[in-house]
């Protein structure tokens, strides 16, 4: 059976051209006493704005992979599939991150429902989990409440993940279920029971991606309480190790944080707690590789910084078009966004400055590194000029991509000197 290992890195690669730096990295913590399987991944919006096949990306981990002599298991994950998107992913991907967002809230049938509740009746009253100091308060109606709102989205994932194991064979993939891209974060009761609804579809999920309270803006640090956090994710492992006994789940199964690129002011809470109690993480760096070859360009001056000047030019025109997909993930203060002629002044270093995620650093704009996280579509429109000035100014681009997965992500969330 395809396993995936204790911890997994989401390395999403945009435009295909970075994944030897981020696989050094990965070789880097190892060295380091960390082992991380990496997981090259690339959703269907992706692939459509760009103009990729999901077999792009297969081809970019097999060559990147066996450059480097990496002998080590590492996965191509089809990123947020459903069932109007997953056949184009089939022949490429070993790694489904299935995703029942849109499934959620809409009700399954009242015999199902029903079915459910009654197998489920024998955890009311005071639910104990341990390694969660108070129990979870459970009654009949929050059981139904939770299966009214959840299990149409679980019995989805089950016909979803049927239509992949019908063509890949059972054990030849790993399989994750994400319900993060949804207003309102699950509570530790509500992940508890929908993990008996997988467990009952027989999903051998590997891993889980739920929502957390706060913001999980794409490419910036997280927004909220870290203490709150911090309990809901310590409180959510334990329901995951207890989910694991109780529902005959994969013992391998952990948590997965999406949106997780850049959320510094979490990663010691991760990293503690996963270390107090034995556990992996899957953490998904989404599009930050993306932003990082935009400051390389930026910083290699001449023309790569006029491109990437002009990129931004282009999305202060087209800002709501570019991030109405993302209104979930993102928080852009419009009049925290430069003007074109004031960024036309700017320098090399004050252009990498702004786009660079380094707290404290009085050239960095969050507004505009969202911004730019969303506006890869206007490269892909000039992909030609775009790939010519990556592999004109490879060296420092593939330097920064190095720097932000190593230093800026993996040394952060290990605890790495």
């Amino acid at each position: 059976m395809k396993k995936l290992g204790k911890y997994s890195m989401g390395l999403g690669d945009r435009f295909g051209h970075q994944g030897g730096a981020q696989l050094k990295a990965i070789i880097e913590a190892g060295s380091k006493g960390v082992e991380i399987t990496p997981v090259w991944n690339k959703s269907n919006r992706e692939h459509v704005i760009i103009g990729t096949q999901p077999d792009d990306v297969r081809q970019e981990a097999d060559h990147v992979t066996n450059s480097a002599k990496f002998k080590k298991p590492y996965f191509v994950d089809a990123d947020h599939i459903n069932l109007d998107t997953v056949d184009r992913f089939i022949n490429a991907s070993d790694f489904f991150t299935i995703d029942v967002a849109s499934y959620i809230g809409k009700k399954a049938d009242d015999k199902e429902i029903k079915n459910f509740v009654s197998g489920a009746r024998k955890y009311t009253g005071d639910l104990k989990i341990p390694g969660i100091k108070k129990p979870l308060k459970v009654t009949e109606q929050l059981i139904t409440s939770i299966a009214e709102k959840y299990l149409f989205a679980a019995i989805k994932a089950w016909e979803i993940y049927r239509k992949i194991e019908k063509s890949k064979g059972k054990e030849n993939f790993v399989t994750e279920v994400s319900m993060d891209e949804v207003p309102n974060p699950q509570t530790p009761v509500e992940l508890f029971f929908i993990l008996k609804m997988l467990g009952e579809e027989n999903i051998p999920v590997q891993t889980i991606a739920p929502k957390f309270s706060g913001r999980f803006n794409k490419g910036v640090d997280y927004v909220g309480d870290p203490q709150k956090f911090a309990e809901e994710f310590e409180s959510d492992l334990m329901v995951i190790d207890f989910a694991i006994k109780e529902f005959g789940l994969p013992d391998n199964l952990k948590m997965s944080v999406h949106s997780g690129s850049d959320k510094f002011s979490i990663y010691p809470l991760i990293g503690s707690i996963i270390k107090k109690h034995d556990k992996g993480i899957h953490l998904k760096t989404a599009g930050t590789t993306w932003l990082e070859e935009v400051i390389g360009l930026a910083e290699s001056g001449g023309k790569a910084l006029d491109f990437v000047k002009e990129i931004y030019y282009k999305s202060l025109e087209k800002t709501e078009e570019l991030c109405a997909p993302y209104a979930d993930v993102i928080d852009i203060n419009i009049s925290g966004l430069p003007s074109k002629t004031e960024v036309a002044k700017w320098s090399s270093n004050k252009m990498a400055g702004a786009l660079r995620h380094v707290p404290g650093n009085k050239d960095y704009n969050p507004n505009m590194r969202q911004l730019i996280h969303v506006a890869y579509k206007l490269a892909a429109m000039e992909m030609a000029e775009y790939y010519k000035l990556l592999e004109a100014n490879e060296k420092i681009v593939s330097e920064c991509v190095y720097d932000n997965i190593f230093k800026r992500h993996i040394c952060r969330l290990f605890d790495i000197k």
